[in-house]
């Protein structure tokens, strides 16, 4: 069996998958992108399948290490997202050439189900109360939330107390048996972490994500230290050799993306070396139905799995497709009571809508996070 073609598609609302073709007949599919780069990744994509055109699709770890070592400049998150998208094709492939669920080729299931969680909006404490009962009504037993939006390097009282009113009204809607997440999204400074997390932390949080921006790991030690509440980070950390600092500050929880880390290969690795620490593994995933099917093949055969990340509705979808608009059949990705059970179809185990992506990548897209700006007009973390 040797691959015969790769192609890719960019489709709405942000995201770009991969096909890989054999000549067998048999077909994977991935997703390689970059949230408001795929342009860029896509492109990355086409160079990188030059190892790739005419090999056999089941030597997947020789591939890994011909496309993450066979140019002298490495790494980074557009070269590691391309690999990755290409990777979870060729587990897909896999998968479907051996007749098992990509999870029995990872050693086996560990878990009948995996706990998910969903994103609450809203820039008020009634709207948070609002999106919080809608998805307590639906069954799920967690959600995560932005603490803010822009914020100050050191936050006045006034944005203090609104984070501490967003946080208190979400909990309070959820109650003391469900779990809420808070996400920082690096937006802030290391005066403003030691100061929300503390202020927070009566609302016992089921975890705070990236309190600091990757490239301030080493100042994570001395935060994690300073508070009970599990700290997260890795969704901007692309491979082993960068969690390894972050798992040495003692970090609870690591989220690498299936579509940034590598793919399959590499977030199982990261994923046993989290373990060596104690830490958790929560991957990040707010994109398509690729990524989320490949994170989920890895956390039913990963033992220190803690939640999933899914994007079903999430705020930055609004007005555009969702998640399930590009798979034939949402049957397995279908969210019961918070968790999506294991399945045990070949590959991945979801059959894409290839109608639906070519008719989607002839519009295509050019999403663009906002760029966010202080009042004095310097830059801000968005």
């Amino acid at each position: 069996m040797k691959i015969d073609k790769i192609e890719t598609f960019l489709v709405a609302p942000r995201w770009l998958f991969c096909r890989v073709a054999t000549d067998e007949g048999l077909v994977g599919w991935g997703e390689p992108v970059v949230e408001g780069r795929a342009e860029v990744v896509r492109a990355a994509v086409e160079v990188l399948s030059e190892y790739l055109l005419g090999e056999d699709p089941l030597r997947i770890e020789q591939h890994w290490q011909v496309l993450t070592k066979g140019g002298f400049y490495r790494g980074g998150p557009v070269l590691s997202s391309a690999i990755a998208g290409l990777d979870q094709a060729l587990w897909d492939i896999a998968g479907q050439a051996y007749g098992a669920p990509v999870h029995a080729l990872l050693g086996g299931a560990v878990r009948e189900k995996a706990r998910v969680y969903a994103w609450i909006g809203g820039d008020e404490p009634g709207e948070l109360t609002d999106a919080v009962a809608e998805h307590v009504a639906a069954g799920m037993t967690a959600v995560k939330m932005n603490a803010s939006g822009r914020l100050s390097p050191v936050p006045t009282p006034a944005e203090l107390d609104a984070i501490v009113a967003r946080v208190a009204a979400a909990r309070s809607a959820l109650g003391d048996d469900r779990d809420l997440a808070i996400d920082l999204h690096g937006r802030a400074s290391l005066p403003a972490a030691r100061m929300i997390l503390p202020a927070v932390a009566p609302l016992r949080p089921l975890l705070v994500e990236e309190p600091l921006v990757p490239e301030q790991i080493h100042l994570l030690g001395d935060l994690v230290r300073g508070t009970t509440i599990p700290v997260a980070t890795g969704e901007r950390i692309y491979d082993r050799a960068g969690f390894l600092p972050a798992l040495q500050a003692g970090v609870s929880v690591v989220q690498p993306d299936l579509s940034h880390a590598g793919g399959i290969s590499e977030v199982r690795r990261i994923a046993s070396l989290a373990e060596t620490y104690g830490a958790l593994f929560a991957p990040h995933c707010p994109l398509g139905p690729i990524a989320l099917a490949a994170s989920l093949q890895v956390a039913f055969a990963t033992p220190n799995f803690l939640i999933q990340e899914q994007s079903m509705g999430i705020h930055y979808h609004r007005g555009g497709a969702d998640l399930l608009d590009y798979v034939a059949d949402p049957g397995p990705l279908r969210i019961v009571d918070g968790h999506i059970a294991r399945w045990d179809a070949p590959g991945l185990g979801i059959t894409i809508d290839e109608q639906a992506v070519r008719a989607a990548d002839a519009a295509g897209h050019a999403w663009r996070n906002p760029v966010w700006r202080h009042e004095d007009g310097s830059f801000a973390e968005w």
